[in-house]
């Protein structure tokens, strides 16, 4: 009965209005669809953005601890080498001051041997057989250098000496890890 009524153009109509009421059925099914699948991107995208937070936020820790870590280090290698500095400069003066007072007892003694026997000055200058040297520094000084160029030359010797411990000490300091 409702076919009597409408007519072919009414017809058309009907499957023209029944076919958009479908794809607006299957349009609703795809936004649907979308927007749950833009919310599983985004959530995605959240979680990423957070794990990119975490690992920057973890980076910079990470290069805090290393810049503490390195500071300290180089303080406790500059305390290291301060300390042989002090440690190097100390034996050097204290054995100086041991040469020097060595040469100057040497010459007192040769001073006073000297003056205990004033002919031997004037005597010619005649062959003999020295004295029995009562110490190694000054058996060591008896045909050599003169006192004050032999306290030069040892001297410089102690302070090569020294030079090269302190090389040495400095070499066996580690830069790199801390103790």
């Amino acid at each position: 009965m409702i076919f009597r009524l409408l007519n072919v153009q009414g017809i058309a109509g009907l499957v023209a209005g029944l076919a958009l009421a479908i794809l607006l059925v299957i349009q609703k099914g795809e936004t649907h669809h979308w927007k749950k699948q833009s919310a599983g991107y985004e959530q995605l995208y959240r979680s990423e953005q957070a794990a990119f937070a975490g690992t920057v936020a973890n980076v910079r820790a990470a290069a805090d601890l290393a810049r503490a870590a390195d500071l300290a280090n180089a303080r406790r290698v500059a305390a290291d080498q301060r300390a042989i500095n002090e440690r190097t400069a100390h034996d050097f003066e204290a054995r100086l001051a041991d040469a020097r007072a060595h040469a100057q007892r040497l010459q007192h003694s040769a001073q006073a041997a000297a003056d205990s026997n004033p002919g031997a000055g004037g005597a010619a200058n005649l062959p003999h057989l020295p004295a029995a040297p009562r110490s190694a520094a000054q058996a060591a000084g008896a045909d050599r250098l003169p006192v004050p160029d032999a306290l030069t030359a040892t001297e410089q010797a102690i302070q090569l000496d020294e030079l090269i411990n302190w090389v040495r000490a400095q070499a066996k300091v580690d830069n790199n890890a801390p103790h």
